[in-house]
């Protein structure tokens, strides 16, 4: 009995040095502290089950019903430590379980990297013949001689019958390289109305093509600077690059619709649009005239557009 508790206590500490050496510096120090404690634990329940057997063999077969029933605390101290017996074994054969499956990952780790070594090593092979071939190559393809010689004897050289006056060619033999013309950029906009144009142009805008529709716009605007409907293109021209983030020529294009289209549908829109813009851009000040300046400007203005203004005011915290 007390070797079997001997042993199952050397396979615990085996157990216990073999896992530990898995572990990362962090996690040995738990580990240990873990292991320790259990030891101690164990050692204790050990020398008590000792004890308790010890004594249980010292009793003599010949004690009678009633000496027995006076030795009921042992029986007691005794069936307990059995029962932490068998825990402990339960606990030994799950740290078995883990050590086999700590094992297995290691077998398999050290397939791969044996694996990664020799793919390593066979594309160091190959990259060293790849350059001993090509420093053979360079090498061999080397022109010339390695004995000196004199340069001017070098059959690339002509060194006599050299003509006495160096010929220039004339400038006006190289105006041929400057004749050509750049070639057009092919229109977007179909040939049809203006309208329909105007309307295949924002058709970019709806679905999502901006960089299209600020070409298309950009065209419709400079055939169409006197039509009712060049203002409403100016603001969408803006938009486009609102939407991509870049204020600084969104601010550019909605400048651009206020002061040359200030009647236009879309000329308070492009007033509050440059007022935002230039907020984003940093000129909080300048931004917020422009925003508390709207209804003042265009008093007709629509409603969604006053209350936007008013929206945006509170946004920014601009002063009344």
């Amino acid at each position: 009995m007390f070797r079997k508790l001997r042993f199952l206590k050397i396979i615990v500490l085996a157990t216990s040095l073999i896992m530990f050496s898995f572990l990362s510096a962090e996690e040995e120090e738990i580990y240990l502290k873990s292991i320790s404690d259990q030891i101690q634990v164990i050692t204790k329940d050990i020398k008590t089950l000792e004890k308790a057997v010890y004594q249980k063999s010292n009793i003599s077969t010949s004690v009678n019903a009633s000496s027995l029933k006076s030795d009921g605390l042992s029986e007691d101290v005794l069936t307990k430590h059995l029962l932490k017996l068998n825990e402990i074994e339960d606990q030994f054969r799950q740290l078995t379980n883990k050590f086999e499956e700590v094992n297995f990952k290691l077998d398999k780790l050290s397939s791969r990297v044996t694996k990664i070594q020799s793919d390593t090593q066979l594309r160091f092979s190959d990259l060293e013949g790849g350059v001993s071939t090509i420093k053979k190559q360079d090498k061999a393809s080397l022109p010339g001689t390695s004995k000196p010689q004199d340069f001017g004897a070098n059959p690339g050289y002509q060194t006599s019958n050299l003509p006495t006056q160096q010929t220039i060619n004339s400038v006006e033999s190289a105006q041929t390289v400057i004749t050509e013309k750049p070639e057009k950029k092919e229109s977007l906009l179909p040939n049809k109305p203006t309208k329909e144009q105007y309307e295949f142009a924002v058709s970019f805008m709806k679905v999502g093509d901006y960089e299209t529709a600020e070409f298309a716009l950009r065209e419709f605007i400079d055939k169409n600077k006197d039509h009712d409907l060049a203002g409403s293109a100016q603001y969408w021209y803006g938009e486009t690059f609102r939407i991509r983030q870049l204020y600084s020529d969104a601010a550019t294009a909605y400048l651009d619709g206020y002061q040359n289209y200030p009647k236009s549908k879309k000329a308070p829109d492009n007033l509050l649009k440059l007022g935002i813009t230039m907020v984003q851009l940093g000129e909080k000040d300048q931004g917020c005239k422009m925003i508390s300046g709207l209804k003042k400007e265009y008093p007709k203005a629509s409603k969604s557009v006053l209350q936007k203004a008013q929206y945006e005011q509170k946004k920014f915290k601009c002063k009344s």
